[in-house]
């Protein structure tokens, strides 16, 4: 297998795009990500999607938008994992090239949510879940994080409030990017006061639907090097793994089995250790997940993830700084697209590119996209070249 590098990136704001079609979004972030890379044209392309079958009434989204984009006839395919699409279609978009099959791929994440009432787009991402053992019930998505939160609080003895640096630290990050659909800062007064939606998860606890798109060219690291211009990153890590869709089905409901098998997998790939990634592209679609990922990671110990919040370590200056443009919760969450927004955002920090949200000196992010509550997590480590 041959080493990989991101050489082109695009992306949307995301926002309520009423005046674009899905097929649309996709296309605006494609062709920004070929102008990037200085291509016209790709061997493959891949669409990370999860409801455009349910919410677009429009499957089939390989063949749509490489039509769209202009290139009919080559290979291309939806890849589906829920809220981990995304970092799906760059991982299919990597062992693609990797292998030597395609010389040059396209991922591309898109969603399109506003669309449509809030009871249809709930309905839509409650398939995340377990039809049977948890959808069946009436359980909302939000409603099985609340019920994993209220746990750890109980087990670990927290209080609601210890968790609002997540949301404090994502929205001063959001500040900074001029793509993130909500870009001013909140205090802790603001997340204290905020409408409760699912005991003990607040509005400020979850992340925003939205609209939106971004891509990334790869191509065999082995061409561009010694390229001018642009700061090469490769792909140093990219494992996925998985757990059962029902939380109650797992040996521990407050641990992220599959993110750490992930992380621990990328690690080894990438040959480094927790302590040598410079930023972290959690996956904070509720504060929670944000809490459970570090723990997962290695980055805090089992139990212990609000305090690195409430201490500082996740902010712009700490130990492990994550979600540095806004994040889910306040960059938006087109679940489908997610993952790579998450993958633009952490090569625009490698490259150097990320403007006021900048992390100075980072040369290795991490970037984890997670499916349903924890059912498939995409893990993959990024270098500066």
């Amino acid at each position: 297998m041959q080493e990989v590098a991101i050489i082109g990136i695009g992306q949307v704001p995301v926002a309520e795009h009423w005046d674009k079609r899905l097929v649309e979004l996709a296309g605006d972030a494609v062709f920004a990500a070929l102008a990037d890379a200085e291509l016209s044209q790709v061997d493959a392309l891949y669409v990370g999607n999860m409801m455009a079958g349910q919410l677009d009434k429009q499957s089939h989204l390989g063949a749509l938008v490489s039509d769209w984009v202009g290139m009919r006839g080559i290979e291309a395919m939806t890849v589906e994992a829920a809220c981990g699409s995304g970092a799906l279609a760059l991982r299919t978009a990597l062992m693609a090239v990797a292998s030597g099959i395609v010389t040059s791929a396209l991922a591309v994440g898109v969603e399109k949510m506003t669309d449509t009432s809030p009871g249809e787009t709930t309905a839509a991402l409650a398939t995340a879940a377990s039809a049977d053992w948890e959808g069946i019930h009436g359980v909302t998505f939000v409603g099985l994080n609340a019920l994993i939160m209220r746990r750890y609080m109980y087990e670990y003895g927290w209080q609601h409030e210890d968790f609002a640096p997540f949301s404090i630290n994502a929205h001063a990050n959001g500040v900074n990017n001029p793509n993130a659909r909500f870009q001013a800062p909140i205090t802790a007064e603001i997340y204290k006061r905020a409408t409760m939606i699912a005991d003990p998860i607040n509005l400020m606890d979850a992340s925003p639907i939205g609209d939106g798109a971004a891509a990334a060219v790869v191509v065999p690291a082995d061409l561009v090097k010694g390229r001018k211009g642009k700061q090469v990153i490769k792909i140093a890590g990219s494992a996925v793994a998985t757990d059962s869709l029902a939380v109650h089905d797992r040996q521990d409901p407050l641990w992220l089995t599959a993110a750490e098998k992930s992380a621990k997998e990328a690690y080894l790939q990438a040959g480094i250790k927790p302590e040598e990634i410079d930023f972290f592209e959690v996956h904070d679609a509720f504060t929670i997940m944000s809490a459970l990922s570090l723990e997962a990671c290695g980055f805090a110990e089992r139990g212990q993830g609000p305090r690195l919040a409430l201490e500082g370590e996740i902010f712009t200056q700490g130990k492990i700084p994550v979600t540095t443009m806004g994040g889910l919760k306040a960059r938006g969450h087109p679940v489908g697209a997610t993952g790579m927004y998450q993958i633009v955002e952490t090569v625009l920090q490698l490259r150097g590119e990320a403007g006021p949200a900048q992390i100075d000196g980072a040369k290795i992010g991490m970037a984890q996209n997670i499916g349903g509550s924890g059912a498939t997590v995409i893990t993959h480590i990024l270098k500066a070249d």
